[in-house]
């Protein structure tokens, strides 16, 4: 959880690889004033000339999916740390400053901006000579990040922003953010390519957002003999996967109602895409992420086969929440405990030599300098 004028440190995996942290993104109305728009625009297109040209089109798309370094950049360019808008309105100022570059490019946006992105990206890969190969990977990358943040992961929140980045070579990095109705909190996901394995597998770099109970994750580790059920069930036909879900629906009995253990409470949606499921049928998925990609198969056929594969055949998948570590918050007075700022350091450090560098005014630049710094406390024990 951010705080105000205190830090905050993430915590990695034991092999170093993708991290994934938590903050509370509180819902803010409005819209940003165009003169402050277009100041952040311009530092973003000076901090970008400046990282593309020092580390390239590859390293900077990581740092975009960086939880630390996006939370540093929106810092920066001048919005509040603690807001929902440091994602969709820094993405904004993002994608505008990287209009006029054919190596990298930021596509999408909120509401039906979001809706465009495989025009867009159709748009980009005319006017830079992309191949058609790439724009059609491209495309199915977008729209699988957006399937399994909506359909995949079932954490209470829906998804109302989508930017996609990428450069020519293929490199691509994704921000999504989805809205929950109940706790009027945002949820932040971010990935990168680079960290990609495989999109049905705990593929983020970051998810950020209010831990939530029940959350259903498909792409957790422990859901794998589920999500195999699930193909197993659709391959097997639609009729005997019509009964068992009715037979589910029905809530049957089981071992634990006279055992004494606790009594699962799943739900079983009201409504399935019967015709999708269909479909998955005459398609014969091979595995998850096919299942998932065919047209129609949403929240509620995931949920559905989730549910039906845990009570009928003894594959549960994950109820937690993808959400793995939080952010410690550690107070300049070393309580709970003192800061551990290296992962901010070097965010920090690599934003101080874009902002230095960025051929801007020198107000402008001291005036970032200043934001950025306020992000931690005075130096600890160094």
């Amino acid at each position: 959880m951010f705080v105000a004028g205190e830090a905050v440190r993430v915590q990695k995996g034991a092999d170093g690889s993708s991290r994934t942290g938590i903050t509370d993104l509180p819902l803010h109305g409005g819209t940003v004033p165009r003169w402050l728009f277009n100041r952040m625009t311009k530092l973003a297109s000076a901090i970008s000339d400046v990282m593309v040209m020092e580390v390239g089109t590859e390293e900077y798309l990581m740092r975009l999916a960086d939880p630390f370094w996006f939370q540093a950049l929106t810092c920066v360019l001048g919005f509040d740390w603690h807001s929902s808008g440091t994602t969709t309105v820094t993405c904004g100022a993002i994608r505008k400053s990287l209009e006029r570059r054919k190596d990298v490019v930021m596509v999408g946006g909120k509401g039906r901006m979001a809706l465009r992105t495989p025009e867009q990206i159709a748009e980009v890969a005319d006017l830079n000579d992309l191949s058609e190969d790439l724009e059609a990977r491209l495309v199915y990358v977008s729209r699988m990040c957006a399937k399994v943040d909506n359909a995949a992961i079932q954490d209470g929140h829906s998804l109302y922003h989508h930017a996609l980045a990428f450069d020519d070579r293929g490199n691509w990095t994704v921000i999504q953010q989805g809205m929950s109705d109940q706790s009027g909190y945002a949820r932040r996901y971010q990935w990168n390519s680079g960290s990609l394995s495989r999109f049905m597998e705990e593929p983020h770099t970051a998810i950020l957002g209010l831990r939530s109970d029940g959350a259903l994750d498909m792409t957790s580790r422990e859901s794998e003999n589920s999500r195999k059920a699930a193909v197993d069930m659709v391959n097997d036909g639609i009729d005997h996967l019509r009964r068992d879900i009715v037979v589910v629906g029905k809530d049957q009995t089981t071992i634990d109602d006279w055992n004494g253990a606790p009594v699962k409470k799943l739900h079983m949606p009201r409504t399935v895409n019967w015709d999708a499921l269909r479909k998955a049928y005459e398609f014969q998925p091979r595995d998850y992420e096919e299942l998932l990609a065919i047209r129609g198969i949403g929240p509620s056929a995931v949920r559905a086969l989730a549910l039906t594969g845990e009570l009928v055949y003894g594959c549960s998948p994950s109820w937690r929440d993808p959400v793995k570590f939080s952010f410690a918050v550690g107070g300049k007075d070393g309580v709970p405990f003192p800061v551990d700022c290296r992962a901010m350091d070097e965010a920090i450090h690599f934003l101080e030599q874009g902002v230095d560098q960025a051929r801007v005014k020198k107000r402008e630049k001291l005036d970032a300098l200043m934001r950025l710094r306020a992000l931690v406390p005075p130096d600890l024990d160094r």
